[in-house]
């Protein structure tokens, strides 16, 4: 898998933090090899794990102003056991062992640390990214939860990414600022980091019975057609009070439709994935075929050159 996905939106209250912690813990089921960090001032996803705030020595601070390594300040939280996946997920013995959730925390240091990133003269946008190379490819999976806002922080978590998760209520005001994210993406894409693709927009504490609620949604899905998650996060009680005991829904009660829902979307992401590692390799596959056959054509001296090289000049390719 090896990548790195933002959870960011500007907009307060949307669910980021709730889907970065519970995404984590269901990648860690799975078993991934997850990192979820935290750079947000606010620091929810950090107590969201278990961890006090207060008593962090190296966080995501000190990385960013460059004063210590991720490698030094990441902390390594308990695995789970087995008898926390849902009893409706069949566990094989013979699978992996669980890893545990790497997290690198943060507190309410990295306003100040926003205040001193801008004051750098160059290179500012790129510390988080430079931060995590060392260590990037030991794990399979990197969550990173942005503050909302589009400031430093988040910037710097854009630029570090593959791609981002949209979280939104499908309210008027949270489809507005979505706008403002994708414009956000775009000059990213143009200026910094030409690889960031949006891998979805996920809509949180979705109450069907809510008119408005399907007239957002379907609004969504007529802009951005399959890059809206086809899994559902509900309202859910479980969801909204796992924080208060320190550990995701899936620790909390694993059984709930909270829990269950983020299990679905680590399972559509990473069936998304194959799916664009499959088409990609079919790409390649009808791009080999048609060279060759161009290249027989013209070997033969048949008139066949238009068709087969023409197929070969335009072999499939992944939609983004």
């Amino acid at each position: 898998m090896k990548r790195v996905i933002a959870v960011a939106n500007q907009k307060g209250g949307v669910g980021k933090t709730t889907t970065a912690v519970n995404l984590a813990a269901s990648f860690t089921v799975m078993r991934r090899r997850v990192l979820l960090i935290d750079i947000d001032p606010q620091g929810n996803a950090t107590t969201g794990c278990g961890v006090d705030k207060r008593a962090i020595e190296r966080g995501a601070c000190e990385v960013l102003l460059g004063e210590c390594s991720a490698e030094a300040a990441l902390l390594r939280l308990s695995a789970r056991d087995q008898a926390a996946a849902p009893a409706a997920m069949a566990m094989d013995d013979s699978a992996a062992p669980l890893q545990p959730l790497s997290l690198l925390p943060a507190n309410q240091d990295l306003t100040s640390a926003e205040v001193r990133l801008l004051a750098l003269p160059a290179g500012r946008e790129q510390r988080l990214r430079q931060a995590l190379a060392p260590i990037r490819n030991r794990f399979d999976l990197i969550l990173i939860d942005c503050p909302p806002a589009l400031n430093m922080l988040t910037v710097n978590a854009l630029v570090a990414a593959d791609a981002v998760v949209i979280p939104m209520q499908c309210e008027y005001y949270a489809l507005e600022g979505l706008s403002a994210l994708v414009e956000t993406i775009e000059q990213i894409q143009a200026s910094a980091n030409p690889s960031l693709q949006i891998e979805g927009i996920l809509r949180t504490m979705f109450d069907p019975r809510n008119n408005l609620a399907n007239e957002v949604s379907a609004q969504l899905m007529m802009h951005f057609g399959d890059r809206v998650f086809r899994t559902l996060v509900p309202r859910n009680v479980r969801l909204a009070e796992a924080p208060s005991f320190g550990r995701p829904a899936l620790d909390h009660d694993p059984n709930s439709r909270g829990a269950l829902a983020y299990l679905a979307l680590a399972g559509e992401m990473l069936r998304r994935e194959e799916e664009t590692a499959g088409a990609a390799g079919t790409a390649g596959v009808a791009g080999t075929a048609g060279a060759a056959g161009a290249a027989g054509a013209a070997g033969s001296g048949t008139d066949a050159m238009g068709s087969v090289g023409g197929a070969g000049a335009a072999p499939l390719r992944a939609i983004p």
